[in-house]
């Protein structure tokens, strides 16, 4: 479980395709404090630490991972150097910034505009059909792994604003229009909808 607050920007250091895909991330974190088997959200996709050292640490994705997100770009997957946002899994105690996030993401949501609004940049998203319907103005959303409060709803399109911290502490600064993030719609919506169709 994680909360959508970026602590670190890693660096995809090595991709190999072997089965599954296989990534090594280099990190900031004190990988010391970081146990074999532990969760770290990657871009909003919650994925196992299988081998670590220092200043790094390797995950496995599976094919459903691979479909349901970003990760896939022209064919190729991850290429050595991108960015990402990093997020180590909650622990009991620790304050809860942003909103619960799950790391597990739903589909991605197209960049479709972008502008500055004072010292802040508006983002408008395209989100799939089948997503929208989870998406409510002043609700929450996770955007690669970004906590984010939405604006506005117009059918499949949404807007958010994010605000300078955390524009410069996320990789949301190498964001343009036609990229793709990844998107995984607030946990609390998901159940009320799904409560909803079981009413007489």
């Amino acid at each position: 479980m994680f909360t959508g607050i970026i602590t670190d920007i890693g660096e995809v250091a090595r991709v190999e395709m072997r089965g599954d895909l296989h990534a090594r991330i280099n990190t900031a974190y004190d990988m010391a404090t970081v146990a074999l088997g532990a969760s770290i959200a990657c871009n909003g996709i919650c994925l196992t630490v299988v081998d670590k050292g220092a200043g790094w640490f390797d995950v496995d994705i599976s094919a459903e991972s691979i479909i349901k997100t970003n990760i896939m770009r022209d064919g190729e997957a991850w290429p050595v150097g991108t960015r990402l946002n990093l997020e180590r899994a909650l622990k009991l105690g620790d304050e809860l910034g942003g909103h619960i996030v799950s790391g597990h993401v739903d589909g991605v949501a197209k960049v479709a505009a972008m502008q500055d609004e004072g010292e802040s940049t508006r983002f408008e998203f395209t989100a799939p059909e089948a997503l929208a319907r989870y998406i409510a103005p002043k609700g929450s959303v996770a955007l690669n792994g970004t906590s984010l409060t939405v604006n506005d709803v117009k059918g499949c399109h949404f807007g958010v604003n994010i605000i300078p911290h955390t524009k410069a502490h996320t990789t949301w600064q190498d964001v343009r229009v036609g990229d793709v993030v990844n998107l995984e719609i607030d946990t609390l919506a998901r159940y009320v909808a799904r409560l909803q169709e079981f009413q007489p």
